[in-house]
């Protein structure tokens, strides 16, 4: 035994390049044996809004065939085969009643990094509010922006209001075309739903001057009848210091446009009255 150390240590002297080559190798491989089996893994939680990944870019909104490609449990996962990644939420909603989306995923992930230091990287990229993000599911590719970031559950609790929507010049088809009871879904629950409608005339006038003013008439013959619409509705917002946030993004309060839609109406235009 003694000669065979003898002339292994020999040839690592003479072969050192070797020598070192195998070094690496064996101290990479109980590095792995370690993390593997003895260091726990650390898990934070994400809020990710689904695009190209940086927040200050304007991109296109997905469309609806990527909301349905996107499923609540899906995983990524390691070469190991182990998840390091996990959809635990999923919430869309109409872009200003087009045909495209704001999607949100919760997502869990597997970090490294120091709860001390409050710094994360998600595979070898740090990770933090406004990073974007790039997520590999095994039937679809995901880029985003972080949004959200806790070391804990995120809580999407929402709270239930009453809120009234205007629309001073409406076509008449328009009130026909709300319907009580209609709803929006946001993949988790009803977060939007119509309880009451109401219309009374309102006129607008129809030509021009020329000028490039309107003037203030009440000649039938220079006005178009339009309606004055207000729509009651039930909504469900999360409550941000002292504002009302619905979609994540959009802020709620007396004067500003209505940012929902429904499948059968969209409230293009429509400002909020107040809110309950």
């Amino acid at each position: 035994m003694k000669k065979f150390f003898k002339k292994l240590w020999k040839f690592a002297v003479t072969n050192y390049f070797v020598s070192i080559f195998l070094a690496c190798i064996v101290f990479v491989g109980l590095v792995s044996f370690y993390k593997l089996f003895f260091v726990q893994p650390t898990f934070v939680y994400a809020k990710v809004k689904v695009g190209q990944g940086l927040w200050w870019a304007t991109t296109q909104h997905p469309s609806f065939w990527f909301v349905e490609s996107l499923k609540k449990g899906m995983e990524e996962t390691d070469l190991t085969g182990e998840p390091i990644a996990e959809i635990q939420d999923l919430l869309y909603y109409s872009y200003y009643g087009g045909s495209q989306y704001d999607i949100y995923l919760n997502l869990k992930l597997k970090a490294t990094g120091s709860q001390k230091t409050k710094k994360y990287n998600f595979k070898r990229s740090a990770i933090g509010v406004g990073a974007p993000i790039d997520l590999e599911f095994p039937t679809v590719q995901v880029s985003g922006t972080i949004i959200e970031l806790s070391e804990k559950p995120i809580n999407d609790g929402l709270v239930e209001k009453t809120v009234y929507l205007t629309k001073k010049y409406a076509y008449p088809w328009e009130y026909d075309a709300i319907q009580i009871g209609d709803k929006f879904y946001n993949g988790r629950e009803v977060v939007f739903e119509v309880l009451d409608k109401s219309q009374s005339d309102s006129y607008e006038t129809a030509i021009n001057t020329g000028s490039g003013e309107f003037p203030n008439t009440t000649d039938p013959s220079q006005t178009e009848l339009r309606k004055y619409i207000i729509v009651k509705a039930k909504i469900k917002i999360r409550p941000f210091g002292d504002k009302l946030i619905f979609g994540e993004e959009h802020i709620i309060s007396p004067g500003r446009t209505s940012p929902v839609s429904t499948d059968a109406y969209a409230f293009n235009n429509f400002l909020i009255e107040k809110v309950e």
